[in-house]
């Protein structure tokens, strides 16, 4: 087991399932005492146990947490001081996503898509930013979407949330960086997880690394940014999408 990450506390939400599940497994393995915050209770207790069995007790914490509610993020934010003391890292990562275009999303399919993928983090940082402060400082890690560097179809809610977390990590990372708090964003492209199962190929045509995307892909890149290897970075965005990025791949003729 490294400690990497040791003597620090990491927050994650949407913690019990899926990236958020992959990302608490590593940071937890890296040193850090992670504390979980989802909806899914029973899914967050499970990984808990299994956490405490592999690395001992004190070492992982599930918290209930709907990111849409402020006040379960301040009670979020109590519980998780009272058992660990103040938060170094802060991973946003909960997040959902409806399918439809312009013409056919309804507006509360859009506002549902919105206030978690969004205000979720909007009040993540609100309310964990002071902990971090009390910390002396760290990382907030605001899990964006490559839907945040381009344009995709039939994902108008999700396109708009995580083009406008880009603009939260940076409003934020100016904001708290004489606290010593660094904020970036992660772009990740098609991963592979129960939540994807139902998608399109994960490999997409004009993707460079000819295979799909795993979730500990995108967690390698989040134990860097918890880490003090990454001091010097701030404000930017990070992208795991195995080329997807980098342009059209189609000569000109």
């Amino acid at each position: 087991m490294s400690e990497r990450l040791g003597g620090k506390v990491a927050f994650i939400s949407g913690g019990a399932r899926g990236l958020g599940a992959s990302h608490a497994r590593r940071l937890a393995r890296e040193g850090a005492r992670v504390v979980i915050g989802d909806l899914l209770q029973e899914q967050g207790r499970v990984l808990v146990a299994e956490l405490t069995a592999e690395l001992g007790a004190g070492r992982a914490l599930f918290v209930p947490l709907d990111v849409t509610d402020e006040a379960a993020w301040q009670a979020a934010r109590e519980r998780t001081e009272a058992a660990f003391g103040p938060v170094s890292i802060l991973v946003n990562n909960a997040g959902i996503q409806k399918l439809g275009t312009v013409l056919d999303s309804t507006l509360e399919d859009f506002d549902a898509v919105v206030k978690v993928n969004l205000n979720g983090t909007f009040l993540g940082t609100k309310a964990i930013a002071p902990s971090l402060i009390r910390a002396g400082g760290d990382s907030i890690i605001n899990v964006s979407s490559i839907a945040g560097l381009i344009g995709l179809p039939n994902t108008v809610g999700y396109v708009a949330a995580k083009w406008a977390v880009r603009g939260i990590t940076k409003a934020a990372a100016l904001e708290l960086g004489p606290h010593r708090i660094r904020v970036n964003s992660i772009h990740p492209g098609r991963i592979v997880t129960d939540l994807t199962a139902g998608l399109n190929a994960p490999i997409r045509p004009n993707q460079l690394i000819k295979e799909p995307g795993q979730p500990e892909d995108v967690s390698n890149l989040v134990a860097f940014l918890a880490s003090d290897e990454s001091r010097f970075s701030t404000g930017v965005e990070f992208i795991v999408d195995g080329g997807r990025y980098v342009g059209e791949n189609i000569a000109v003729e």
